[in-house]
């Protein structure tokens, strides 16, 4: 009981909200908490969201958009929320600098990527581009908090596999029905640096989700893939994730 009364009591209500959870589950998602010391000492954070397929940034029948929105609209001054569409991955790039550069100079010191507070999240081909934007940040050694990767589906040139050793923690949601499943299994490049919280598979035989909003080409051929994508369980555990990470 000690240590549940430790845990963050926004994430815990929102695990225990959440059905079909593991209790090894919990055990590695109670990890992702920062220590107190960590939050006296956090920054506002910065949450960057993928698109996955050819869906732009700002279609709000999908989940990955509608989680920014949320969690900027409930914490505006504790967070800076955006979502892109996986093709911009450059355009994302930019904002987080940007973002970074708290003086204004157009160049980032040591102290302002130190102090960087950053968590990445996408699906299927935007799961890829939030590795491939966290392997960039890597190359200008600055920190990421947190990826989340939901039914990861790899893009040409990329690597949606190897977690690079500047990411302190990822996490890796899947299902694997239908003609488009996500990556399995998740790595870390080092694991000193790098914890992976866990590879959790969804399954949807004896629980659909309605994906009545989405195209009929999407619901014929990648139903499976949409139904984890608008999965409210899978989405509540990634909101609670990112949660854990604020100031």
């Amino acid at each position: 009981m000690r240590t549940m009364r430790a845990f963050p009591r926004l994430l815990l209500a929102a695990l225990l909200a959440a059905p079909h959870l593991h209790a090894q589950e919990v055990s590695a998602l109670r990890a992702a908490a920062p220590s107190p010391a960590a939050v006296a000492r956090a920054g506002p954070l910065i949450v960057i969201g993928f698109m996955g397929g050819n869906v732009h940034a700002g279609n709000l029948i999908h989940r990955e958009a509608l989680v920014a929105r949320e969690l900027e609209q409930h914490d505006p001054l504790r967070l800076h929320a955006a979502v892109f569409a996986n093709r911009d991955g450059e355009s994302a790039l930019r904002s987080v600098l940007a973002l970074l550069d708290t003086t204004g100079d157009g160049r980032l010191s040591p102290s302002e990527k130190s102090a960087a507070r950053i968590v990445i999240y996408g699906h299927s081909w935007g799961a890829s581009e939030a590795v491939t934007l966290a392997r960039r940040l890597n190359q200008l050694r600055i920190p990421v908090l947190l990826t989340i990767q939901v039914d990861s589906i790899e893009k040409s040139s990329e690597d949606d596999r190897d977690i690079p050793p500047n990411v302190r923690e990822a996490v890796n949601f899947y299902q694997t029905r239908g003609l488009v499943h996500g990556r399995k299994l998740i790595a870390a490049m080092d694991p000193r640096q790098t914890t992976i919280l866990g590879n959790y598979e969804s399954s949807y035989r004896e629980r659909p989700v309605s994906c009545a909003d989405f195209p009929w080409y999407a619901r014929m051929f990648m139903k499976p893939h949409i139904e984890i994508e608008n999965d409210p369980a899978v989405w509540s555990r990634i909101e609670a994730l990112i949660r854990t990470q604020m100031p």
